[in-house]
């Protein structure tokens, strides 16, 4: 669980990151610890072997929006013991403007191939177009 410190800026408490998990294409499990009143949804995109793109929605913030303001910190951990992935992203952001952030992982794939898997963080803190 990670936690955030108290913050000098808007005079509050971040809250206390929160568990949820997904699948993606291709039934791999996921787990995504997230700040709740930042994080509106994670999407997880992977190249087909014809070119094209699959892009499926891992994981979707259950609250229906922020019940606070959030620090000026934003983490997301994102883990698949089925990949043997985990990362963590954490970015100031004092101005709450960011609204996407992508990711681009390497994990390896069948035949001992790699592959590039892209994860996209969306914000619910910044209007969308």
């Amino acid at each position: 669980m990670f936690l955030e410190n108290l913050d000098s800026r808007r005079g509050g408490l971040a809250r206390h990151n929160r568990d949820g998990n997904g699948a993606d294409q291709r039934s791999f499990e996921y787990g995504v610890s997230y700040q709740p009143d930042w994080l509106k949804r994670v999407k997880v995109a992977r190249q087909l072997e014809d070119g094209r793109q699959s892009t499926k929605t891992l994981f979707q913030n259950p609250t229906l929006g922020p019940e606070a303001e959030s620090g000026d910190r934003v983490r997301t951990r994102i883990t698949s013991t089925d990949q043997s992935l985990d990362f963590e992203v954490a970015v100031t952001d004092p101005q709450a403007s960011i609204k996407r952030i992508r990711i681009a992982y390497i994990v390896a794939g069948e035949n001992g191939k790699t592959e590039e898997v892209e994860f996209i963080l969306e914000s619910q803190n910044v209007p969308t177009e």
